[in-house]
């Protein structure tokens, strides 16, 4: 099985590239999301650790950010106890996806969580700038604060790219991605 990691900077459209692969994707957002929408054993975890937070199955988002604002600390307990589970239902994708000849990787600490392998194909996702910042001020419920926050968590962009074997410059066009994907394709198969 060929594992391809997608990497690149917040809002850089990672996701939308991850897609285009034709090929099963493992989206850690979506699952971090899944998580605190039906895992009543996280939510547990987590009021057990931070009680003035969590209080309402299913967990808000909000509940979160207050608790990571007010004190920083509070980021690595909920990290701690989510990326365990994330991590869990990597593996489970991964077996169940074995047979499959290519899987894509779309997780934005790849790299920070050592979650990717030496064998792993890199391919890093180039955004304008103002391109990135249109597209997250355009997402629901986006906190410039908690980027910042997010954005600290992360090595920077031209660590990623140096990583990489690959880089997709996004315009966010699906016939630009198209074939850009198809070129790295027909070089790792």
């Amino acid at each position: 099985m060929i594992r391809i990691g997608i990497i690149g900077d917040i809002g850089s459209g990672k996701s939308f590239v991850a897609k285009n692969f034709g090929h099963p994707v493992f989206n850690a957002d979506n699952e971090v999301s899944y998580l605190y929408r039906y895992d009543k054993k996280i939510f547990n975890k987590l009021k057990k650790i931070l009680p003035k937070y969590f209080k309402t199955f299913p967990i808000d988002k909000k509940k979160i950010s207050e608790a990571i604002f007010e004190k920083q600390s509070n980021l690595k307990k909920i990290i701690n106890i989510v990326h365990k589970e994330v991590r869990k239902r990597l593996s489970l994708f991964l077996s169940k996806n074995s047979k499959k000849k290519i899987v894509i990787l779309d997780i934005p600490l790849l790299l920070e969580n050592k979650l990717n392998s030496k064998k792993d194909y890199l391919v890093f996702v180039q955004s304008k700038k103002k391109d990135i910042l249109t597209r997250l001020r355009k997402r629901k419920n986006f906190n410039f604060k908690m980027y910042k926050v997010l954005k600290k968590k992360q090595f920077s962009t031209s660590y990623k790219k140096k990583k990489s074997h690959f880089t997709i410059k996004n315009d966010f066009t699906k016939r630009s991605i198209k074939k850009q994907i198809n070129k790295i394709l027909k070089e790792i198969v």
